[in-house]
């Protein structure tokens, strides 16, 4: 309810305010447009009246403006309605008046407004103004010639104070086009509005923990805004839920690592308690139990290993381009013959001959010691796991995906292999094949998981495939320095 009423405070502020500014510019326009429009009528009476003085003046011609005869005989001639027509010299004293013969008792005009305009600018005019002499309301319209100013005025008939109100038709345009103006801006505010309350329902039950799934099931609009609001959403959700994934892989880590490292404290714990419960014990099997204790604390450091380099790679995750501006160029080919320096004994064991069919160079932009980790551990999953193995061959090709390039690397074996249904978990945390046998070799269920996210740390991705023949590969691909 209160988002509710936010979201219409919102709209109505936002309809207020555009369109009070609207109606202030409709407002303002008309009444310019009113103005203008009374001005303009008002000219074009002024200009008929300033035709009438210019058309009598050269009909009478200059030289007769003081012949006050000739100038009734043009007035009486070409009357129009009302007309009256004065003659005024520089001085403001009327020569001729068409209404009034006494001229000598109109007094001086010198000072009207008309008068002044005509002798400062050439012609001027006068609106609704009072005769002294006839007692009625005038238009003036006067005209300089020389040294005596013509005047012609026509009174406020009924029909020209109509001729000279404004057209007021676009009054009424107007305030139509307000109006639908208005129902578009209502329009507009509203769905504006909607989509504004919808985002702070959503932040409201974001801030409040609600479960969001179903806000991606909700309908919305097919414009730009419904677009951000869906991709806020989308973006909240992968947010949230890649953070609920961290949780639980974290808490499954957890969980796992006591599960992993109970079975070996137990065994150190009951060898030595042996030893300690049986002073009398003969030496060669106290040797035997000491030996044992000493095979479980290489298990568990192994595993506290795996799992600090799981952190580690976690990390990374969370703030990878911050970690990617500590990577250096990597000599992968050295690190490969490291690798394997690393492991011959323990492949020699094994009977399983390394092959190698690597370019000349390889250098990738990374961790040398993530990527020391990558061959590492297949080396060993390999040695481990890939019973019956007689090599283990390590290949790389150059490949291209939309414009980046990278190197391709296969680590293969021609062992037992892995059934179909367990490699697309074999990168999973703790997942085993056989989790009997895997205990037994001392495996700690991390090292293929290792593998994933220092690829995935490095741009890249891993897969696990069948070998022609018989066996297991390893693919990942590695971004090319």
């Amino acid at each position: 309810m209160a988002t509710a009423s936010k979201s219409k405070s919102f709209q109505r502020n936002l309809l207020l305010s555009i369109g009070g500014v609207f109606l202030l510019f409709a407002t303002c326009f008309s009444v310019y447009q009113y103005k203008r429009e009374k001005e303009y009528k008002i000219d074009i009476l002024h200009s008929r009246l300033q035709m009438y003085n210019y058309e009598m003046v050269q009909t009478v011609g200059k030289d007769s403006m003081s012949c006050s005869r000739r100038f009734r005989d043009y007035v009486v001639h070409h009357q129009m309605e009302g007309l009256r027509v004065s003659v005024i010299d520089k001085a403001g004293r009327v020569i001729f008046d068409s209404y009034d013969t006494d001229v000598e008792a109109l007094g001086n005009h010198l000072q009207r407004t008309e008068i002044q305009q005509a002798l400062q600018e050439g012609s001027g005019y006068d609106i609704k103004r009072m005769s002294q002499s006839t007692h009625e309301t005038y238009f003036y319209s006067a005209t300089r010639f020389g040294d005596v100013i013509v005047r012609a005025a026509v009174p406020y008939s009924a029909e020209l104070t109509r001729s000279l109100q404004a057209d007021n038709t676009f009054i009424y345009y107007s305030g139509v086009l307000t109006l639908l103006l208005g129902i578009v801006l209502y329009y507009i505010t509203h769905r504006i509005s909607r989509h504004i309350g919808y985002l702070r329902e959503f932040a409201v039950k974001a801030e409040e923990g609600e479960k969001l799934d179903h806000e991606l099931e909700r309908r919305l609009p097919d414009d730009e805004l419904g677009d951000i609001s869906h991709t806020i959403i989308m973006l909240y959700w992968k947010l949230r839920h890649s953070e609920e994934e961290k949780v639980r892989i974290k808490r499954q880590l957890t969980q796992n690592a006591a599960h992993e490292l109970k079975t070996p404290a137990a065994s150190i714990h009951g060898y030595l308690e042996s030893i300690l419960d049986n002073r009398d014990m003969p030496e060669d099997k106290k040797k035997h139990f000491l030996e044992r204790c000493y095979a479980q604390s290489e298990r568990m450091n192994k595993l506290l290993l795996d799992m600090s380099a799981l952190t580690k790679l976690d990390e990374i995750d969370d703030n990878r381009s911050e970690a990617r501006q500590n990577y250096r160029p990597v000599d992968v080919l050295q690190i490969i013959q490291s690798v394997l320096d690393d492991t011959a004994l323990q492949l020699q064991e094994k009977g399983i001959a390394p092959s190698l069919q690597l370019p000349q160079h390889i250098e990738v932009l990374g961790d040398q010691s993530l990527i020391y980790s990558i061959f590492r551990n297949l080396i060993d999953n390999a040695i481990a796991y890939a019973t019956g193995a007689s090599f283990l061959k390590i290949t790389c090709t150059e490949a291209e995906n939309e414009g980046r390039h990278f190197y391709e690397f296969n680590v293969s074996d021609n062992g037992q292999g892995v059934e179909a249904q367990h490699r697309e978990h074999l990168f999973e945390r703790f997942y085993r094949v056989d989790k009997g046998r895997s205990r037994k070799l001392g495996g700690t269920g991390l090292g293929l998981a290792i593998v994933k996210n220092a690829v995935a740390a490095h741009g890249g991705q891993a897969t696990a495939l069948a070998t022609p023949g018989g066996g297991l590969t390893i693919r990942f691909t590695l971004a090319r320095f």
